[in-house]
C-alpha cells in the first residue's frame, strides 16, 4: 500500500467525511504573510518511460501509476467516464497496483474528463465517487488548468455555479470547491501559498477553507507520489501547519500526520509525541489525523488500529485516535458495521463515544 492509499478522509475520502469536518471546524481569519517562495517549488522523480506511458502498457502486463494514467485518460477518449469506471472496479479487486494507487488513478480519469470540454456540471453529473472522490478532484484539475492563472481571479467563483448544493454544502459542492485547491495548485507549479492566496478570492470562509483542505491535499500527494514538496520539512513535521492562518490550520493538520509518519519512519508514537508538541487547539485535530492514518495503513484492521490508538499517552490522545480512526472505518467500508464492531472492542468510556460517532457521521452519508 502506498502512504496516500486511505490518507484522504479530511478532504474527501467520500464526500461526507470531509463534509463533516469543515462543518465542524472553526474558521477566523485571514492566512498570515506568506513566506518569500522557496524554489525549486517541487523536485519531481522522472519515472516516465515510453512503455509506462502508452495506453498499452497495461496489456503488456505493467502495473505502476504512470502506465494506468496513460491507459485511463485513453479509455475515457475511446469508452466513456462510465465504462472506465465499471474497467476500473473490475481491476480493482485482483491488482494490488490498483489499489494502492486507486485515488489518483481516478484523478487521471477526471482529469480526461474535464478535457472533454462538457463542462464542470456534465462532468460532475457522469462522475463517480470511486475511491475517495478522486475523480472530481481531477476534473476540477483540468478545468483550472482550462480557466488559466491570468483569468482564475476574476472566475475562480464561478467555476462552481452548476453543481448543486451550495446553500445546503452538499457533498457534490464540497467536492467542486475542495477540487479547486487541487487545481490551483497544479496551475501554480505545488506552490502552497500562492495557491492558498488563490483560494481566498472564493466568497465564503467555508469555501476558503474547503479549497484550501485541497491545497494541502495535493502537498501531501506530492510526497506519496515520490516527488519532494518545499512545504513539508524533516526537521519541522508540523510545517507547514504552524506557519498557516487560522483559517486555513485546521485543514492543515487533518493531513499533516501523513507526512509526519513518512518523516519518522512509521513510528506512531513518535508521532504522537509530535502532536503533543501542535498548537494546543489543534492537538486534538492532529490525533484524529493520526487515527486516520492508523485505520488507513493497517486497511482498517480493528486490532491494530486499537493497539495504535492505545499508544496515545493521555486520554485525549486515544479519544481522538478513536474518533479519526472509526470515520475512516466508516468512509473505507461505506457502512458502520466494521465501525462499530471497532468501536466494540474498546473500554467502556471509548466504546460509548465512539460508537457516537460513527452513528452521527455515517448519517451523513
Amino acid at each position: 500500500m502506498t502512504v496516500f492509499q486511505k490518507i484522504v478522509w479530511s478532504g474527501v475520502v467520500v464526500a461526507g467525511i470531509a463534509v463533516f469536518y469543515i462543518l465542524g471546524a472553526t474558521v477566523v481569519g485571514r492566512y498570515a504573510e506568506p513566506p518569500p517562495p522557496i524554489t525549486p517549488v517541487l523536485q519531481k522523480i522522472e519515472t516516465s518511460t515510453e512503455a509506462t506511458t502508452t495506453p498499452a502498457c497495461v496489456q503488456n502486463g505493467r502495473e505502476d501509476l504512470p502506465c494506468y494514467e496513460a491507459y485511463y485518460t485513453d479509455r475515457v477518449k475511446k469508452i466513456g467516464v462510465t465504462e472506465s469506471f465499471v474497467d476500473l472496479k473490475a481491476r480493482y479487486a485482483s491488482s494490488s497496483a490498483v489499489r494502492s494507487e486507486c485515488h489518483q488513478i481516478t484523478h487521471a480519469i477526471g482529469h480526461a474528463s474535464a478535457e472533454l470540454g462538457s463542462g464542470v456540471g456534465v462532468a460532475f453529473a457522469i462522475g463517480d465517487p470511486f475511491c475517495w472522490s478522486g475523480y472530481y478532484h481531477g476534473v476540477m484539475e483540468g478545468i483550472v488548468k482550462e480557466v488559466g492563472t491570468e483569468a482564475l481571479a476574476s472566475k475562480i467563483n464561478d467555476i462552481c455555479t452548476d453543481i448543486p448544493g451550495k446553500a445546503t454544502y452538499s457533498f457534490e459542492y464540497y467536492n467542486c470547491v475542495h477540487g479547486l485547491g487541487h487545481g490551483v495548485m497544479e496551475l501554480y507549479d505545488a506552490n502552497l501559498f500562492t495557491s492558498l492566496d488563490a483560494c481566498s478570492k472564493l466568497k465564503g470562509e467555508w469555501e476558503q477553507s474547503s479549497c484550501g483542505g485541497g491545497v494541502f491535499m495535493e502537498n501531501i500527494m506530492i510526497e506519496s507520489r515520490g516527488g519532494v514538496s518545499a512545504y513539508l520539512k524533516k526537521d519541522d513535521p508540523l510545517y507547514p501547519c504552524d506557519a498557516v492562518s487560522e483559517l486555513h490550520k485546521s485543514q492543515c493538520y487533518l493531513m499533516q500526520t501523513s507526512h509526519m509518519l513518512t518523516a519518522a519512519g512509521d513510528d506512531f508514537g513518535k508521532v504522537f509525541v509530535q502532536c503533543a508538541a501542535a498548537e494546543e487547539a489543534y492537538r486534538g485535530t492532529c490525533y484524529q489525523s493520526l487515527g486516520r492514518d492508523a485505520s488507513g495503513r493497517s486497511v482498517s484492521d480493528a486490532v491494530k488500529t486499537k493497539a495504535i490508538c492505545m499508544m496515545g499517552s493521555t486520554p485525549f490522545a486515544q479519544e481522538n485516535c478513536v474518533i479519526g480512526a472509526v470515520k475512516d472505518f466508516v468512509s473505507f467500508f461505506h457502512s458502520d458495521t466494521q465501525a462499530n464492531a471497532f468501536c466494540t472492542s474498546l473500554n467502556a468510556d471509548l466504546k460509548h463515544t465512539c460508537l457516537q460517532v460513527a452513528q452521527s457521521y455515517y448519517s451523513t452519508f
